[in-house]
């Protein structure tokens, strides 16, 4: 993730903590979630000249990245590091 990519998560995901704060995202729609970040998400979209659209595809892009990195260091400090599903299904047992 650039620096600049990572600068535009963190932004919106501050908007969100505070926008969000009080909500259960297991339990809101997604479609709820995004329209709520929708003013933010212009702002930079108007800022970096991109369309509102292209933004929304950004975020998803970087919060996925972000919660795969999440994961990987998660699993990187339990020193548990499965290569595979099976080895993922393993550590269930």
């Amino acid at each position: 993730m650039t620096e600049k990519n990572a600068k535009i998560l963190q932004r919106i995901n501050a908007y969100a903590e505070e926008k969000l704060a009080d909500i259960d995202p297991q339990k809101t729609p997604v479609s709820f979630q995004l329209e709520t970040l929708k003013p933010v998400m212009q702002g930079i979209a108007d800022e970096e000249g991109m369309s509102l659209q292209d933004m929304f595809i950004l975020y998803m892009d970087l919060a996925s990245e972000a919660g795969v990195m999440a994961e990987k260091k998660l699993q990187d400090d339990l020193g548990e590091s499965p290569q595979s599903f099976a080895d993922m299904a393993n550590l269930l047992n």
